[in-house]
């Protein structure tokens, strides 16, 4: 491995920590297509930091960029709150808007500066070895690695200053007014490091891996775990996993690197998706089958309790009576005996005293609907152990 390729994994790692910060913010308070926003939108403040300094390298093209972001947050919100149209309405109306505007200084303006659109949505990672800064004779290694490395240095700062404030404002906001906090300022903050952040990494990676980088890691760790540290800590993995394992599948192909990591990104969603312990895809219709099942079985037992006739309890008339599958009428049958619910002999099917009481709660829950009754019905009967 060379060091043009171990420069080009370390950039492309650090802005997936950097991205995975704000990102996993930006999805527990429902705001992921915010990041798109943002990542289209601070384009004019680009141009106009250009315009200023006349300098691709100069520091207030961030500080514009970062400042059009919020400016991109501020303009939704204001729109959301006249309730005339929804938040994804207002970010529909509002980044074109401000990417149109740059996109039109651009061609006016700065047709010979190299600013074009395709770098600003692209981004190249190849290209940045050899975008190198030196001071004094010494090589201080790539620009891009400096810049994020920065902002990532500072995005930490402020998140190990703020976490708590940041925790309970995301989670909730009106206790943390109570406490003294204030939403909005930290609202903005975040927004603020998520503007800064997506300019960070812009020449490195370009617009679209940016969003993906800021919500696909922070998506799956959503759907692996309830802890916010833990979130964050998985949303950096993942994002650190497919930056690399994409490199190298980009290597091996000979195709667009930003490309490959965003498919890699997509995969790792896909696999949690679908495997997630609890919220997986898998996991979530195993949950409901077994659901169906516990009704099944509630339904059983409710036609025991009201039928003393053995002919109505007889195995062979069950399929018939509750209009059952045999296949389905075996597994609740199996169920049943299993949990001790009721007991079969000479073909005929009797309640346990178990299986009176669990029916007798069943009946009371039905005709009370209390949440309370189930949950005691959840601890006393475990339908589905073994």
């Amino acid at each position: 491995m060379t060091s043009a390729q171990f420069e080009i994994q370390l950039i492309a790692s650090l802005v997936a920590i950097a991205c995975a910060i704000p990102g996993t913010f930006l999805v527990l308070r429902k705001m992921a297509m915010i990041s798109d926003a943002i990542s289209h939108s601070i384009l004019p403040g680009i141009v106009l930091g250009f315009f200023l300094t006349q300098d691709l390298n100069s520091p207030w093209l961030i500080l514009l960029a970062a400042a059009t972001g919020v400016l991109t947050v501020v303009l939704v919100e204001k729109i959301q709150q006249t309730k005339l149209v929804k938040e994804d309405t207002a970010i529909g109306l509002v980044f074109p808007a401000l990417f149109s505007i740059g996109v039109i200084l651009i061609a006016k303006f700065a047709n010979d500066v190299h600013l074009d659109i395709d770098a600003v949505l692209l981004g190249e990672l190849a290209f940045t070895p050899f975008d190198r800064i030196y001071y004094d004779g010494m090589d201080l290694g790539p620009k891009a690695l400096l810049v994020i490395g920065v902002i990532l240095f500072v995005t930490i700062l402020l998140l190990l200053a703020f976490f708590k404030e940041l925790k309970l404002s995301t989670f909730d906001a009106g206790l943390a007014t109570s406490l003294g906090f204030s939403p909005i300022i930290l609202h903005y903050g975040l927004m603020s490091v998520a503007s800064v952040t997506t300019v960070g990494a812009f020449d490195a990676v370009g617009a679209i891996l940016v969003v993906a980088l800021m919500i696909a890691p922070a998506a799956s760790a959503y759907l692996l775990t309830t802890d916010l540290k833990k979130m964050i800590a998985l949303a950096a993995t993942f994002g650190v996993f497919s930056a690399i394992s994409g490199y190298w599948i980009a290597h091996f192909l000979d195709a667009s690197i930003a490309g490959s990591m965003t498919t890699m990104l997509g995969i790792v969603f896909l696999a949690v998706y679908l495997f997630a312990p609890s919220k997986g895809l898998i996991a979530v219709l195993y949950r409901e089958k077994q659901q169906r099942i516990e009704v099944y079985l509630i339904t059983f037992l409710l036609h025991l309790k009201n039928h003393s006739e053995e002919n109505e309890r007889h195995v062979n008339h069950l399929n018939e009576h509750i209009n059952w599958q045999k296949v389905r009428s075996k597994t609740v049958l199996n169920l049943a005996l299993k949990n001790n619910m009721i007991r079969i002999d000479n073909n005929i099917v009797s309640l346990t005293k178990k299986g009176e009481t669990f029916t007798s709660k069943a009946i009371d829950y039905i005709v009370t609907y209390e949440d309370g009754l189930i949950e005691d019905m959840k601890d006393d009967f475990f339908l589905f152990r073994g």
